[in-house]
Order: C-alpha cells, then sequence, then structure tokens
C-alpha cells in the first residue's frame, strides 16, 4: 500500500509555483475544472479515447488533455511519469474509483491525490468499514439493512448493473416473492447479474424527501462547510411519474430503472440547519478515528427528510459529488464567502491555500 511518507516525497519534488490539478475526463471534470481555472490554477485533463469531445470543446478549461486508450492505462509507468512531470494533484470522482480500480489507486498510482485514497473504497456497501460502519459509528440513522426473505414491506434493492460498471440498479418490491420475481426478469434482460445479486443491498423504503447534503472538510481551517444541496433527476422515474396520473401509470406497467442523469437544485428550512450541521460534524469526527487521516475535501451525506423531520443517510459519497449545479444555485457559499460557488472551486481553494502556507502533504495522500 502506497504510504503518506512515499507521497510526501513526491510532493517534495513538485514545482509549486506550476501545480496542476489532474482529472478523469467523466463524471464531475468540467466542475473540478472550471474551480481550478476560476483560481487560477492550472489543469489536466486524462481521457479515454472516444470519449474525449468535451473537454476539447470547452477550450477554458482544459490546460492540458491526455489522450489514453483506456482510462486504466493512467496506471502505466509512462503515464504517471508524464502526471509528476506535470507536478498534478489529482482529484478523485466517481469515475475515477470505477475504472481505476481500489487496489490499483491504494497500491498502484503513484501520485498525490486531493483527499483520502484510502477512503474511497468505504463507499462500496461490501468493504469491511464501509458506509453503515462509519453511520453507525457517528451514530448517524440509516435505512435497516433485509435480507431477501425477510422482505415484508416497501423496500430497495441496490445491485451493480451488469453491463455499466459505473451504475447501480436500483428498483422496489414489497414482499419476498415480489424480489423472486423481479430479480428473476431483471436477470433474465440481462441488467444485472446472478453474481452481482448475491453482493447487493436491499433497505428498507423510507418514506420521505430526498436532500443530498454536501460538505468539504478543511484540513487547514480545521473547520468543515455545509456547501449546500441537489436533488437527482432519474431516467423513467421523475417525468415518467409528474406526466401521467397513478391510473396511467397502472395501466403502462412499464418497470422503470432509475438511473442518475442530471441534477436539480435544492435548499432546506432554515431550521434545519443545525441538524445539517451536526450530523456533519458526526460523521467528520467518525471517519477521523477509522480512516485516518479522516475526511479532506468534499463528502456529501445523501439523505431523506421524513415527516417527523428525522435524517436518514442512505448513501455516502466520499469524493467529489456528480452536483454542478450547486456552482449555481447554491446559497451557503455565499453565506461564507460572499460569492456563490460549487465543490471544484472550494477544492482550488484548498489547494491554492495549502501551497501558499507550505501545507500540500496536509491535504493529499
Amino acid at each position: 500500500m502506497i504510504n503518506s511518507a512515499q507521497v510526501v516525497d513526491i510532493v517534495k519534488n513538485y514545482d509549486k509555483k506550476n501545480i496542476n490539478i489532474g482529472v478523469l475526463g467523466s463524471h464531475s471534470a468540467l466542475e473540478v475544472m472550471d474551480g481550478g481555472i476560476d483560481e487560477g490554477i492550472k489543469n489536466v485533463c486524462i481521457c479515454q479515447k472516444g470519449r474525449e469531445t468535451p473537454y476539447l470543446r470547452f477550450k477554458r478549461l482544459s490546460n492540458t488533455v491526455i489522450v489514453l486508450n483506456r482510462f486504466i492505462d493512467i496506471i502505466n509507468p509512462d503515464s504517471q511519469t508524464k502526471l509528476r512531470d506535470l507536478n498534478v494533484l489529482m482529484v478523485a470522482h466517481r469515475a475515477f474509483s470505477v475504472y481505476i480500480g481500489y487496489d490499483n489507486i491504494e497500491n498502484k498510482f503513484y501520485i498525490p491525490i486531493f483527499g483520502n485514497r484510502y477512503l474511497l473504497r468505504a463507499e462500496e456497501r461490501t468493504a469491511p468499514k464501509n458506509q453503515y460502519y462509519l453511520l453507525n459509528k457517528a451514530k448517524i440513522k440509516h435505512p435497516q439493512l433485509k435480507k431477501p426473505d425477510d422482505i415484508s414491506g416497501p423496500s430497495i434493492v441496490k445491485v451493480q448493473e451488469a453491463k455499466r460498471k459505473l451504475e447501480r440498479a436500483f428498483f422496489f418490491v414489497n414482499s419476498y416473492n415480489d424480489y423472486l420475481e423481479k430479480t428473476e426478469i431483471k436477470i433474465k434482460s440481462g441488467l444485472i447479474s446472478r453474481t452481482d445479486l448475491e453482493t447487493a443491498i436491499i433497505e428498507e423504503y423510507i418514506i420521505g424527501t430526498y436532500f443530498n447534503f454536501n460538505y468539504f472538510y478543511s484540513p487547514i481551517k480545521k473547520d468543515l462547510e455545509f456547501l449546500g444541496i441537489e436533488r437527482r433527476l432519474q431516467t423513467d422515474l421523475n417525468d415518467f411519474t409528474t406526466s401521467l396520473t397513478a391510473k396511467q401509470q397502472l395501466e403502462l406497467n412499464i418497470e422503470l430503472q432509475n438511473i442518475e442523469i442530471g441534477h436539480t437544485p435544492a435548499s432546506i428550512r432554515e431550521s434545519m440547519l443545525g441538524k445539517v450541521f451536526d450530523m456533519g460534524d458526526k460523521f467528520v469526527n467518525a471517519v477521523k478515528k477509522e480512516y485516518p487521516p479522516g475526511i479532506i475535501g468534499p463528502f456529501s451525506l445523501q439523505s431523506i427528510i421524513t415527516k417527523d423531520l428525522d435524517i436518514f443517510v442512505y448513501d455516502v459519497s466520499f469524493r467529489v459529488p456528480g452536483n454542478p449545479i450547486l456552482s449555481t444555485t447554491s446559497p451557503y457559499t455565499k453565506y461564507y464567502y460572499g460569492t456563490t460557488f460549487g465543490v471544484g472551486r472550494r477544492i482550488a481553494m484548498e489547494i491554492k491555500d495549502a501551497i501558499s502556507n507550505d501545507r500540500i502533504k496536509e491535504i493529499v495522500t
């Protein structure tokens, strides 16, 4: 496993006046690069051949574009040497975790990563000290887990898609028989595999309103900031349920597939902000004990708020969440800084601060 001393040695050889933010050309790369440019830091975008178009067309953002045959080729020694020569600090997002893989990130990727590289794996519910473990340590409510034969009411099944490893297939069931019937249909259609179903997570379905709470923990300031809220737009689900009556939906009898395709902004009533900050503080403190040095930079607690105003966290992101909508719609960053911006710029601000104060080693692993 790559250790902190090795990362510090790499950073020592960097030209601090020519630091580049590195990001894989997928997921939230545009948001990350836009933030870097706003703070006067150059960007390196690493693309997979055939998927480079957006990063070439938005010319303002990419100072350097590296096109590889496959994303995984970033692990090759020549690629890593090129990144170190460009003084790259890599920013992780979901696509980085999926395409490069946790073993490679932890053991073979000798590029300083902004954030805690060892914490990325905890996002997977099959990891030993996973997000449920950390939520329990932080004493934060989350939906109760179920076994298939325990399903006796509305539940949600979360399983890896068979073909698109970046996506999780979510579907709802009401009983064990309903579970058996729907999983067989999805396996036969090729949406999921029987092997992946063995490691699927089944949670009780919580009725409430969805809020994705986005935070930023600064090791430089030793302070937690609440950056804002967004909600997800999902194919099939959002406009299907709003454009058709319940009667029409039943008549069509379509099996919906909840694939995240976009984002929409949200705010929360002011009296709830105390709970939002308290939840973030408890989570930061719990993670620091379990995954030293703890959270560095952005994370998201994707939550449901019930009619009793209880908050249940159903998913955790330990890296840049895919939410560019914050950059133009979050009033909460304005309350701190007098201007509205997103996660990408907040990362660049932290990097800039660390460079100025010779504290880069505190923000990378």
